[in-house]
């Protein structure tokens, strides 16, 4: 299921309400149903779902997309089905029920297929004709504001994917060298840390805080990591307390997501739970509900029980509102940050009595 609250639309038809999907979305759907969740008439919420299976029960994904949809303090909402007749029809009538069930107003109920609309509840011929409405979405006003506030829609979600997927070719074969030399130099630290008996691998996380501040530092400027910052960050983000680090420092900024989707796709394949996980948190900080589902489906397949990927997937999938993180990441976790905090102390107190 995919599903964001970014970008804030005023719809006045059908037609323009479709014509915002993709954008919402961040990608054009089909074969899908689709939850546009509205305060008044203002669109704050959508969240997507694949059409079930032909001759599948649509009833369990109907109530948990309600149930999402819910927990977002709108009002009403609008149901559109992508897709064939014989498909979208018992979806669309579920995820209705669904709503209804949860105390929200259904407002319409639209199929869209092949450039026309047909609404479910509407039986007015002069308005809704039997053989569908057609609507164009490069002639609503609705996309043009959307293109002038920035936002993209991809013409799928295979689009969507490939934005997240491993490079190939030449950065491959450097990043695996460079990913090598980097092991070597983290097993190197550890070593050195163990043989003075710095507590609890101090070394390795200062290392750690300083790629993390270089990587940062050099995104907010424009600048492209070298192969070798690449993967030296990436070995030191297999420690959790570097992870941790870059996951307090991480929000939703336009340079946060770039810096982590640049790191996940050059990531050699056993290393990218870390960035892959920030990339989504940044991604569904940002109100990019799309682009964090399909960050976490590359890290889950490929590391099934890494903890931050779970968690932040549960989020997703409970429709939970990026605001709910305001203040992170005090908000979220404050006994974590008072005993990081009470830990900071310690040591620099131990600094002081030491000199």
């Amino acid at each position: 299921m995919t599903s964001t609250d970014r970008p804030r639309l005023a719809v006045r038809s059908p037609a323009d309400l479709i014509a915002a999907v993709p954008y919402l979305l961040g990608f054009h759907p089909a074969d899908s149903v689709v939850v546009v969740a509205l305060r008044g008439r203002q669109v704050v919420f959508a969240a997507r779902g694949d059409l079930p299976e032909p001759g599948a029960d649509p009833r369990p994904p109907a109530r948990h997309l309600a149930q999402v949809i819910a927990r977002q303090g709108t009002d009403s909402a609008t149901v559109i089905g992508y897709g064939p007749a014989d498909r979208v029809t018992g979806a669309v009538d579920a995820v209705g029920q669904a709503l209804d069930a949860a105390g929200l107003t259904v407002l319409d109920a639209l199929r869209v297929t092949d450039g026309r609309w047909w609404s479910y509840l509407c039986t007015e011929p002069s308005c809704c004709p039997p053989d569908g409405t057609p609507y164009d979405p490069a002639a609503s006003e609705v996309s043009a504001a959307a293109v002038f506030a920035g936002q993209v829609a991809l013409p799928d979600r295979a689009a969507l994917t490939a934005q997240v997927s491993a490079l190939g070719g030449p950065v491959r074969v450097a990043m695996s060298r460079a990913t090598a030399q980097a092991r070597r130099r983290l097993a190197t630290l550890a070593e050195e840390a163990s043989e003075t008996a710095l507590v609890g691998g101090r070394s390795v996380r200062s290392a750690g805080v300083a790629a993390v501040r270089v990587a940062f530092r050099r995104h907010r400027r424009g600048e492209r990591l070298s192969d070798d910052e690449v993967a030296w960050l990436t070995v030191l983000l297999t420690r959790l307390e570097v992870r941790d680090h870059a996951w307090e420092r991480t929000d939703g900024r336009d340079t946060d997501i770039s810096l982590w989707t640049e790191v996940l796709r050059r990531a050699e394949p056993e290393l990218i739970a870390a960035p892959g996980s920030l990339l989504a948190f940044a991604a569904w900080r940002a109100g990019y509900g799309a682009l964090a589902v399909v960050a976490l489906e590359r890290v889950l397949t490929a590391h099934p029980d890494y903890s931050l990927a779970l968690l932040l997937d549960d989020m997703l999938r409970q429709g939970l509102p990026p605001s709910r993180l305001d203040g992170w990441p005090e908000v979220a976790f404050p006994g974590v940050v008072r005993r990081r905090a009470r830990r900071r102390d310690g040591r620099r107190r131990q600094t002081r009595r030491s000199a």
